[in-house]
């Protein structure tokens, strides 16, 4: 049976992946308060129906960073992709340019930048981190205007890693050791599908675009562990002037939660924020990222872009951001669910079914446009 909603993806990855990376890719911080938080939010949220509008005519299409695309979607940045099907990265880049739609490549992608340029045929968006190195945040800024990404994703919402209970119980965030290698390798054994796709047909040597900063590294904890290690926490607003340094193109930073910080966005004049709480992953018991766009966007005052993720789950929540103001809904776990259940193919029929869920909430709502899509699709008695 083929999968119908994200749901189904989701239960799928389940079955295929070891259960390591699934929960790693599912689970959220603490007590997950705020993972549910994000889904929970966009049903509380009523569309309005209307009837009898003449909808011969529906248009998706928006234009993000001087370019048009299908539909306000994006893929977000989602770390080590290229565990989760071969070269997964690069298969959702492909998948993302077929459906007419941005593709942000994580900095602690399995593939480099340069790989992913050439499976898609395009440069994707490069998200990046602030990191106490700040020599390898400038060869990594270079390298991405090198392979000619379009727009930077400034992640700001991590500087340190939040608790994340399920990585401590399935020992992903535990150190090497004999019973981890065990355990690890009785999970690839009992999940034949993933062992064969990715241990032994596209098994990672190396970790994508930081593997240079650590030549000595022998997995994927070695990779992780500099990472760690490396998060900045004095990190400030200031520091964009080093970002600006060596990178002359869009900045959109990543993680805005507060009114005051969206304002300190515009001042600075950055090109975008994304409203998000890191899907749950890092303090938990915040707000949804769906309660808290309407005081950004209003904070922002139309000087920059909005974007959204976290608990978009269908066409009919990328409508109701758009209406609170959203420029565009970048996807992360449906596209890691997706990529895991199936690759590339799964990949884009989830991108298909996600423009057709749109398309119909517009025609039932009554919009011909996403361009006029605001309030007045939403209804206000709820």
């Amino acid at each position: 049976m083929l999968p119908a909603s994200i749901g189904d993806y989701r239960e799928r990855a389940r079955r295929r992946l070891p259960p390591l990376l699934f929960d790693y890719i599912d689970g959220g911080s603490y007590a997950e308060t705020t993972l549910r938080r994000n889904v929970a939010d966009f049903e509380l949220i009523a569309l309005r129906q209307r009837v009898m509008r003449d909808m011969t005519v529906v248009d998706t299409a928006v234009e993000l960073m001087g370019r048009k695309w299908s539909m306000p979607v994006g893929l977000a940045p989602v770390g080590m992709a290229g565990l989760y099907a071969r070269r997964g990265e690069g298969q959702a880049a492909r998948a993302a340019r077929k459906a007419g739609v941005p593709f942000c490549l994580s900095s602690v992608g399995v593939c480099a930048i340069e790989e992913v340029a050439a499976a898609a045929g395009e440069p994707p968006w490069f998200q990046l981190y602030m990191l106490k190195d700040r020599g390898y945040m400038r060869e990594l800024l270079q390298r991405a205007a090198a392979a000619g990404a379009p727009a930077l994703v400034f992640t700001v919402d991590l500087p340190a890693p939040g608790s994340r209970y399920r990585d401590v119980r399935s020992g992903l965030s535990s150190p090497p050791s004999m019973a981890r290698t065990l355990r690890e390798g009785w999970q690839g054994v009992t999940h034949p599908a993933w062992l064969w796709d990715v241990w032994l047909h596209g098994r990672p040597h190396s970790f994508g675009s930081i593997s240079a900063a650590i030549p000595e590294a022998r997995g994927a904890s070695d990779f992780w562990g500099w990472i760690s290690r490396n998060f900045d926490r004095g990190v400030t607003w200031a520091d964009l002037d080093f970002v600006r340094e060596s990178w002359s193109g869009p900045i959109i930073v990543k993680g805005v939660l507060d009114p005051d910080d969206a304002r300190q966005a515009v001042r600075l004049g950055v090109d975008g924020v994304v409203v998000s709480n890191h899907g749950g992953r890092q303090l938990d018991g915040v707000s949804s990222s769906i309660k808290a766009l309407p005081r950004i966007v209003q904070a922002a005052g139309g000087d920059l872009d909005v974007f959204l993720d976290g608990g978009v789950r269908s066409g009919l929540d990328v409508l109701k951001a758009v209406s609170l103001g959203a420029k565009a809904c970048f996807l992360g776990r449906a596209w890691a669910f997706s990529l895991a259940a199936g690759g590339e193919a799964m990949v884009t029929r989830m991108l298909e079914t996600m423009r057709a869920e749109l398309v119909t909430a517009m025609i039932l709502t009554g919009c011909n446009s996403i361009a006029q899509a605001d309030e007045t699709l939403l209804d206000a008695a709820i």
